[in-house]
Parts: C-alpha cells; sequence; structure tokens
C-alpha cells in the first residue's frame, strides 16, 4: 500500500491558502487529480493555473461553504466533470474571536458556527451520496486541538470544532460499513499566512506558540497536508472516526 492517487479525485475546500493550499500540492503531487474550492476565486484560480502549468490535473470551483446552494453546485459540477470523488477535506474554516466568553458577541458566534461547523455539514451531506454510488471514498475534516480541550478567549471556536468532531465521529459510524471512511486532524498552532499577521501585530506570539509545543516550534502546513493524505489513502483502510492531533505534543501536556 502506498500514497499513491493516480486515478483519485480530491476535493479541497479552504483550498487557496495555508493548511489547503499544502494539501492541494501534496494531492497533485501524489497525482491527484485536484479540484480546489475557496471563496478567493483570484488566489484559487491562480493555484489551478499554477499546478496546471507544472503538469498537474487541477481546477477551481468558487464555493462558500455556508451557502448550501453553492455547495450542492460544487459537487454537482465535480460529479458532471470526474463522475467521481474519492476524498474530500474539508478544510474551510475561520477564527476570528478574540474575547472571553462573557464578552463575546452573537454575530461572532453566528459566524464561526455557520463557516465551521454548518459549512462542514453541508459539505459531507453532498460529498457522502456521491461516495456511495461509487462504492467508498475518504473525508477528512478540519478540527483543532482546540477540540480536545479548552482554548481561552477562543471558546466558541473552540465549541465549534468540539462540533466538527460530533459530525465526524457519528457519521463515521453511520456510513463505515458502506466503504466511506470519515476522520479529523487536529492542528496546534501552524505556519500560515493567518499566523504571521498575528505575531507582526504582536511579535511575543511566535515565542508563546512555539513554547505551547513540546517539540519547541510551530507546525508546518506541509506536516498537516501529510495527515491528510495519509488517513485518505489505503494505508489508513482501517481508521475511522478518529481525531488525529498534528500538534507537536501539545496535547500531552
Amino acid at each position: 500500500m502506498s500514497n499513491d492517487f493516480k486515478g483519485k479525485v480530491a476535493l479541497v475546500t479552504g483550498g487557496a491558502a495555508g493548511i489547503g493550499l499544502a494539501t492541494v500540492e501534496a494531492f497533485a503531487a501524489a497525482g491527484a487529480t485536484v479540484v480546489v474550492s475557496d471563496i478567493d476565486r483570484t488566489l484559487g484560480e491562480a493555484l489551478a493555473s499554477r499546478l496546471q502549468a507544472e503538469g498537474h490535473s487541477a481546477s477551481f470551483i468558487a464555493c462558500d461553504v455556508t451557502n448550501a446552494d453553492e455547495v450542492k453546485a460544487l459537487i454537482e459540477q465535480i460529479r458532471a466533470a470526474h463522475g467521481r470523488l474519492d476524498c474530500a477535506f474539508n478544510n474551510a474554516g475561520i477564527e476570528i474571536e478574540q474575547d472571553k466568553l462573557a464578552d463575546g458577541n452573537e454575530a461572532v458566534f453566528d459566524r464561526i458556527m455557520d463557516v465551521n461547523v454548518k459549512g462542514v455539514w453541508h459539505c459531507m451531506r453532498h460529498e457522502i451520496p456521491l461516495m456511495l454510488e461509487q462504492g467508498g471514498g475518504a473525508i477528512v475534516n478540519t478540527a483543532s486541538v482546540a477540540a480536545l480541550g479548552a482554548a481561552p478567549k477562543m471558546s466558541i471556536y473552540s465549541a465549534s470544532k468540539h462540533a466538527v468532531l460530533g459530525l465526524t465521529r457519528s457519521a463515521a459510524v453511520e456510513y463505515g460499513k458502506k466503504g466511506v471512511r470519515i476522520n479529523a486532524v487536529c492542528p496546534a498552532v501552524i505556519d500560515t499566512e493567518m499566523f504571521r499577521r498575528a505575531v507582526e501585530i504582536e511579535p511575543r506570539k511566535a515565542e508563546f506558540a512555539a513554547g505551547m509545543h513540546p517539540v519547541g516550534r510551530v507546525g508546518q502546513a506541509e506536516e498537516v497536508a501529510a495527515a491528510v493524505l495519509y488517513l485518505c489513502s489505503a494505508n489508513a483502510g482501517f481508521t475511522t472516526g478518529i481525531a488525529l492531533p498534528v500538534d507537536g505534543g501539545a496535547t500531552c501536556i
């Protein structure tokens, strides 16, 4: 068995930047036909064009995962273009929270839940039927180490990621005997554009973030991508319903 994805079709939501971008590149390098989806049309189209120029099979479909009609159209376009969907990485998400729970507001709550929870639910409920038609597939959802414990000043975000694990585990049980495996990755602090912007505003965050991981550094997006490809591969054929930490040991302390 291997991580060879030749002949496979893989979808990555939130695929234009950060962890999504690294995973798109990893799927493409492994031979998959990759569908990049994101709300950022400029970045998404540029990524798909670059991959095509490098000899990979890639396309871009704009989609707001909070919009049920757009998610349905996304999967219908994949069905029309490729006839199948072997791997789906439901990665689109946001973290816009900076307050303790009692200082939060309803608009922030609704936005986080719409993207992080309803977005994953919309994607799964359209991806699963297509996978069932073809006899199976693999889905990976982006959760967080915040789903495995507490996240001070990010209680809504943490709750949303706990909910992602609930969706993941429940669906894994529902569809396991039908060949659809469903898992989650739980990253800690990852060196993405979002993290770098935060460090520019408050440089002390870099040292704090590195210190919260026993390995002494923040993670790389490519390390999360490697975990996603493993969970989608035949090597993980007996693995479903798990929350895989990619956290430099953060959940051990």
